[in-house]
């Protein structure tokens, strides 16, 4: 899509592709979901079924798939395999469906529709399907067809949307707050603690753990299991090293290269830079109002200097503070988007070669840039980049050839397991890796899961089917293997001893925690009990619930949150520890403020009132989908969603 917009082209077909993708901000995953089949026979098309109505696997991919792309755009780069776990997205999507059932159940037992009318005023309404303000059938099957979607599926989910938000408005209507509730939102919002607090690890009474020969064993014989070693293999393989085919390459035809270059097109890209010199006027985060304004004057009177014809390199050597680029004009050199402060990026990149920007205020102080080169984004031209492609062409065919070869060796002699035959046949010679566990590295190859699977899943005398590794492609098969067992005390004594002193220092470090809590409560001081034990004793800082349950310097936890607000100057200590990993945290009330109500005017209250009536319009329709969910019978058929809410 994004090479498509780069283009620049006026085609109709890109003006249907920004509808596109402007439609699917507005609508969300609702256009992409299509209708359930509400009481399918066909059970492989049956995600789940709620109170006996089907949701379609195809709704729940569709769900899922919508999910992913709001994701991955929000996390960007730093949206991998571990992050889409731990967000648990089949377990969102799979959620999203089930309350929209149970909200549409709903609406048939409280007597809602949706008429024709609303349907058609809501598809109406939206600009991507209007043309000079006005609805326009054309554009509005051209935009469904592109998509993909036809009018009836699209229109099904409409409705469905709709009736949705008829239920949410329905509940929402008896929802009613008094000024009490103002002013107690009020204090929620803007009252504020400082907590002080204890971390008890057991880096801190690991030297107090008593280690003996006695306990070692004890401990062991209790915890075999956990020493147990894991079976470990040997293998003999042969590497089909793409090197030694390129020879067999001819050259490479226009087509060949063309294809290349068109299907690896990112290699080529080129992003869009600027070429950039700065002045800085640097100001510290905490300047007075005083110093502001005459490092202000000082970048206008800089800026006129240069309007009246001065040489901006010298006047950079004479007053920037950047001293890394100062004595070289203030030279930046080239730079792209996403490399500097926003407000220094806009007005660079608002700017052509030989344009110099107003005073640009950032973070860092006030700057004068110049701009003395831009490159606009796009592509490499093929010319450009032929040795490239050459070059990813020979990598390319000569691993087909590696490939070919080695499934060619595999089936000839994968019915005797011969591999001395099989490097006979190739000229090649037979390497060995000495003894690895499955999650072990392999000598000489490292750690290629593939290779593991295949090497802990083949029978003596059987031949892998051949592996593609950044190597080569390796052809292996079973040299030896060692089974599981249970090690004697002797040979895992080492691992042992360490983990016995995780374990007590662990216990100790817990008993500790015990220790400081008894003794904060008696006194009703962490600080003075803290001091006793000599233990280190840090403070939040002042924190109000507007973070939600995150606690600065500790972290996120609704109980230790709700605990902390919950605490008085009478009753300072929490009484309770807190795990968080392998820590143990004893925390108590500091200092405590609280807002001050009065203080607000009418517009203030205003908006107070209108937030907290969003919050409980929204808390009721919760409230009435979890009880919905405490009455429904819920049935996920999906093997990956059931495992998804196991999780």
């Amino acid at each position: 899509m994004l090479d498509i917009v780069r283009s620049k082209q006026k085609s109709f077909l890109i003006k249907i592709a920004f509808v596109v993708i402007i439609l699917s901000f507005v609508i969300g995953y609702t256009m992409l979901t299509a209708p359930t089949d509400q009481r399918s026979d066909r059970a492989g098309d049956v995600a789940a079924r709620v109170n006996g109505d089907a949701i379609s696997f195809a709704a729940y991919q569709n769900v899922y798939s919508n999910l992913y792309s709001l994701y991955q755009s929000i996390y960007q780069g730093a949206f991998d395999a571990n992050l889409e776990r731990q967000l648990n997205l089949p377990r969102q999507a799979m959620q999203q469906l089930i309350e929209e059932q149970l909200l549409v159940q709903l609406a048939e037992n409280l007597n809602l529709s949706v008429t024709n009318q609303e349907l058609v005023n809501s598809i109406a309404a939206y600009d991507a399907f209007q043309v000079n303000g006005q609805f326009n059938r054309d554009r509005y099957v051209e935009v469904l067809s592109y998509q993909r979607i036809s009018p009836e599926q699209f229109e099904a989910s409409q409705r469905r949307e709709l009736l949705t938000q008829k239920v949410r408005d329905h509940l929402q209507q008896q929802v009613a707050i008094t000024e009490d509730d103002v002013v107690t939102f009020f204090h929620r919002e803007n009252d504020t603690i400082n907590l002080d607090y204890v971390w008890l690890t057991a880096d801190l009474v690991e030297s107090k753990v008593e280690v003996s020969d006695a306990a070692l064993e004890e401990f062991f014989n209790a915890n075999q299991e956990a020493f147990r070693i894991p079976e470990r293999v040997s293998l003999r393989y042969l590497l089909f090293d793409p090197a030694r085919y390129e020879a067999e390459l001819g050259t490479f035809s226009e087509a060949d290269m063309d294809r290349y270059y068109r299907r690896n097109l990112e290699l080529f890209e080129v992003e869009e830079q600027v070429e950039a010199a700065h002045i800085l006027l640097q100001l510290d985060q905490d300047s007075d109002p005083d110093t502001i304004n005459k490092r202000r004057e000082l970048a206008q009177n800089i800026r006129q200097q240069l309007r009246e014809g001065a040489d901006f390199a010298q006047l950079a050597k004479l007053h920037s503070d950047d001293t890394a680029n100062a004595d070289d004009g203030g030279d930046l050199g080239y730079f792209g988007r996403g490399m500097m402060v926003s407000e220094f990026e806009t007005a660079a990149f608002a700017l052509r070669p030989g344009q110099i920007s107003d005073v640009v205020r950032t973070p860092f102080g006030f700057h004068i840039i110049k701009v003395t080169d831009y490159i606009a984004p796009g592509f490499k031209p093929l010319v450009d980049v032929t040795d490239t492609i050459k070059a990813g062409l020979m990598i390319e065919e000569s691993r087909k050839i590696a490939f070919e070869k080695a499934m060619d060796t595999f089936n000839r002699n994968r019915r005797t397991g011969d591999l001395e035959a099989a490097a006979k046949e190739n000229d090649l010679g037979i390497k060995e890796t000495g003894f690895f566990a499955a999650d072990e590295p392999i000598n000489g190859l490292g750690r290629v899961e593939e290779i593991a699977a295949a090497a802990f899943s083949l029978q003596p005398g059987e031949l892998a089917r051949p592996i593609m590794t950044t190597n080569g492609v390796i052809l292996l098969t079973l040299k030896d293997q060692q089974p599981s067992r249970l090690p004697e005390l002797t040979e895992v004594k080492t691992a042992v001893e360490k983990a016995f002193r995780e374990e007590q220092a662990q216990t100790l470090a817990f008993e500790l925690a015990r220790k400081l809590l008894d003794l904060a409560r008696e006194q009703q001081d962490l600080a003075a009990a803290a001091n006793q034990l000599d233990v280190r004793i840090d403070s939040t800082g002042d924190f109000s619930r507007s973070s939600g349950y995150f606690i600065p310097q500790i972290g996120s936890s609704q109980e230790l949150a709700d605990a902390a607000f919950a605490l008085t100057e009478a009753e300072p200590v929490i009484d309770n520890i807190f795990t968080f990993d392998d820590r143990y945290l004893v925390a108590a009330l500091k200092t405590a403020k609280r807002a001050d109500f009065s203080a607000l005017n009418d517009v203030d209250i205003a908006q107070l009132r209108e937030r907290l009536l969003l919050e409980k319009k929204e808390q009721a329709v919760s409230d009435t989908l979890d009880e919905l969910y405490q009455q429904a019978q819920i049935e996920i058929i999906d093997p990956e969603l059931i495992t998804a809410f196991q999780n």
